[in-house]
């Protein structure tokens, strides 16, 4: 079994609404929503916990409330980065959760997520200590030789795009959140835990993902989500 942790303490500023992204309402229903519900329904997860902005605490358990939200156990407060805010769900869950417990760790704003790909990952990590959903790269990927131009390419079959959900043993997940942030490694800019674990020299395993898993952060990624509701929802009307 399994334990989430949902991030959702970004301000989403890209978006360009008055409301945090996670917040939005598609077809009366929160962004974040969306995602809790995904993992709400699936058997191998056993209790949620969500990193929140603060001042949303209380809107989110509404929200929870309202929509049946029963595995919501913890909400805490964001940091000042997105690895702060790992770090914040991370520590929040010691000596609330076994060692050997895997942790699933998952964008709130990647309300896509299917069954297959949470269980694959869930699985993974339990027979490797580890898993990160990835997928192929399916065009040409060059490196940039100056503004205009490039002289080198990157065979992309030896690449892989790796997103959320990520799923690692607690006991893993949490010394190496410890060790990053007292060495100032893989904690700033863009990183994110599976980039971390890496530069602390952990081997990372792949599990299976999906196109589908797309993440909000722009206007047309919000219209993008509302056709997969709209085809999901001709379909079951069919």
């Amino acid at each position: 079994m399994a334990v989430a942790i949902i991030i959702a303490g970004g301000s989403g500023t890209r978006m360009g609404q008055d409301i945090p992204k996670q917040f939005i309402n598609i077809y009366d229903k929160p962004i974040l929503l969306y995602t809790l519900e995904g993992f709400q329904k699936h058997p191998l997860i056993d209790a949620i916990e969500v990193v929140c902005l603060d001042g949303w605490h209380d809107i989110l358990r509404a929200y929870a409330k309202q929509f049946n939200i029963s595995k919501l156990k913890w909400i805490v407060s964001g940091g000042s980065s997105g690895q702060e805010s790992i770090r914040n769900g991370v520590y929040n869950l010691e000596g609330k959760v076994s060692e050997d417990e895997i942790i699933v760790i998952h964008d709130g704003i990647r309300p896509l997520v299917e069954e297959t790909v949470l269980t694959d990952v869930i699985r993974k990590s339990q027979q490797y200590g580890n898993a990160v959903t990835s997928l192929p790269y399916n065009e040409q990927i060059f490196v940039v030789d100056d503004e205009l131009s490039t002289i080198k390419y990157i065979p992309r079959e030896t690449l892989r795009r790796v997103s959320t959900p990520q799923a690692y043993r607690f006991d893993l997940l949490d010394s190496k959140y410890h060790e990053a942030f007292e060495k100032k490694i893989g904690i700033y800019g863009s990183h994110y835990t599976n980039t971390m674990m890496v530069e602390l020299g952990v081997r990372l395993y792949f599990a299976s993902g999906s196109d589908k898993n797309i993440k909000l952060t722009t206007k047309d990624d919000l219209e993008m989500f509302k056709a997969y509701l709209k085809t999901e929802k001709d379909n079951w009307l069919k």
